[in-house]
């Protein structure tokens, strides 16, 4: 038998701990001494300690966590329970770091105001380009990434099933969707007939007779510095927005850190401006 210092030790609680959970009625020990009122406990019991603590970590208050273990849940129904909630924090971990990025390209933002882009503006024509693409819904720009990732591996599956090989970048582009949010289109460069299904689609994006372009060095998600110098340039330069940018992936190597990207903005002289 393990004292109950020991028992802590080998379960990775702490004593206090064990006492709660004895007063709750969640774990006594297998043996208390009369004279002394010392705890002792068994190595079976931490099973029921491990069960105890994994269904506190899924959420469940420890009253719920008795009732439950009084019920005799199977090890294989706790362990989907876990599966599930191992599932839930991964995905809050993504969506938690997705923020952070965000934050600090917001920070960067804020760091630059003021200043003119110390990269190149070039505004040039954009000839046609024929794209491959499937497209999804974000509810709004800050929930771009987790939509347009899921697209592109999509994209990717749909494009070997259908025997086409890309020819060129990866290219994004924006529009408003008809029920509110963004409508997100993934593409990639192809050459191969037009094609229209359910969800792939080959098209030709038209030309744009005049786009102000810049380049991105970085995570597309960590854009948005990039995204408001050129806007500054824009307004600064007698120029006017007149849709989103296309998004051209130029290098796309593993660290996405490491990624450049053009971004496209379609513009026109402001009304009175000269070129």
């Amino acid at each position: 038998m393990f004292t109950i210092g020991e028992f802590a030790r080998h379960g990775r609680v702490s004593v206090r701990m064990l006492r709660h959970y004895d007063a709750l009625g969640l774990l006594h020990p297998a043996h208390v001494d009369a004279a002394s009122g010392y705890r002792y406990y068994t190595a079976a019991q931490l099973a029921r300690l491990n069960r105890v603590i994994a269904l506190k970590d899924l959420g469940f208050t420890l009253q719920q966590v008795r009732e439950i273990l009084d019920d005799k849940v199977t090890t294989e129904e706790l362990r989907a329970m876990l599966r599930l909630r191992r599932a839930e924090l991964e995905a809050a971990m993504t969506a938690a770091a997705a923020r952070l990025v965000q934050v600090e390209a917001r920070l960067r933002s804020i760091e630059r105001e003021g200043q003119m882009p110390s990269e190149d503006v070039v505004v040039r024509n954009l000839p046609p380009v024929r794209v491959a693409e499937v497209s999804g819904v974000a509810t709004g720009f800050d929930n771009i990434g987790p939509v347009i990732q899921p697209l592109y591996g999509e994209l990717f599956q749909l494009l070997e099933k259908a025997g086409i090989a890309p020819s060129g970048p990866g290219i994004a582009y924006y529009e408003d969707a008809p029920d509110g949010g963004v409508l997100v289109h993934a593409c990639v460069q192809v050459d191969a007939p037009l094609h229209d299904d359910d969800r792939l689609r080959v098209l030709d994006l038209p030309a744009v007779e005049q786009a102000a372009t810049i380049m991105h060095h970085g995570a597309p998600a960590a854009a948005l510095p990039t995204i408001q110098a050129l806007g500054r340039w824009i307004d600064a330069n007698g120029y006017r927005s007149t849709g989103y940018p296309r998004e051209v992936n130029l290098e796309c190597p593993e660290n996405q850190d490491d990624w450049v990207t053009e971004l496209q903005e379609p513009v026109v002289l402001a009304t009175g401006v000269t070129a």
